[in-house]
């Protein structure tokens, strides 16, 4: 990968070997649930927080995108019935309590943190203004992007993709439970093939589920490339942006 050269106020920092300088993690929200089926286990929320501290810590400017599939899903919201985009909202309002729970475990860290929702809720958060996320960051904070893109019908995979663009991130970075992308479920078929580099068509063509044909599709349009690991295995996140942890990397070839 080559090396990015968005700038950093960090100056103690500035040595620091790493391939990215601003960049968005995604993490699903069944991610949070830890060992449990339902809900967000605060020892796995803590976890990755640490793993977000430790990237602020070089002089990385952060921001995440939580899903919300711990708490609720829209699209099994309305596979049970429910009308899909009513499903959808209350998927986005899921998100938002991730992102209040990411918070609070960073700020306990002693990482300055602001969630920004795109549905607005003044109350519990900040509405999302690009500028003043820009801003944040520059800053050192971490941001939280919240409630999707706040319309029905879309995925926090393509809010991702969406917010790792209006930020001018240099990579987005997928926090899955495998290290990379396979040809097939590892935890299923042991002959499953995992890939080091993929292009955006690669994916597409082959229909690997990595994120959605929408996440993908602005992600190579924009030329931002997708870095896929294991967030499930302690200090990944932090090798992987010097180069040294597994990874699979999806960009244009």
């Amino acid at each position: 990968m080559d090396q990015e050269t968005t700038s950093n106020n960090n100056p103690a920092d500035a040595d620091v070997s790493v391939l990215y300088r601003r960049v968005l993690l995604k993490v699903s929200g069944e991610a949070l649930m830890g060992e449990q089926e339902y809900g967000i286990d605060l020892a796995t929320v803590d976890r990755i927080a640490t793993e977000v501290r430790d990237a602020v810590e070089l002089g990385i400017e952060v921001c995440m995108v939580i899903g919300g599939g711990n708490i609720f899903r829209g699209l099994s919201g309305a596979a049970k019935g429910m009308e899909r985009a009513s499903a959808d909202y209350m998927g986005m309002l899921a998100t938002v309590m991730n992102g209040l729970a990411m918070q609070n475990a960073l700020e306990r860290l002693s990482v300055q943190t602001r969630v920004q929702s795109a549905i607005p809720m003044a109350t519990v958060c900040e509405p999302f203004i690009r500028r003043r996320a820009i801003r944040h960051m520059e800053k050192g904070r971490v941001v939280i992007f919240a409630a999707g893109t706040g319309n029905p019908f879309f995925t926090t995979d393509t809010a991702a993709a969406l917010r790792a663009v209006e930020m001018g991130c240099g990579a987005l970075f997928k926090g899955t439970q495998v290290d990379g992308v396979y040809s097939a479920d590892p935890k299923i078929d042991s002959q499953a093939q995992r890939y080091e580099h993929l292009s955006y068509m690669d994916v597409l063509s082959r229909d690997l589920q990595v994120m959605d044909a929408s996440a993908i599709s602005v992600s190579r349009e924009n030329n931002v490339p997708i870095v896929v690991f294991s967030v499930q295995e302690k200090g990944e996140f932090v090798k992987v942006l010097k180069g040294q942890g597994r990874c699979t990397i999806i960009r244009n070839s």
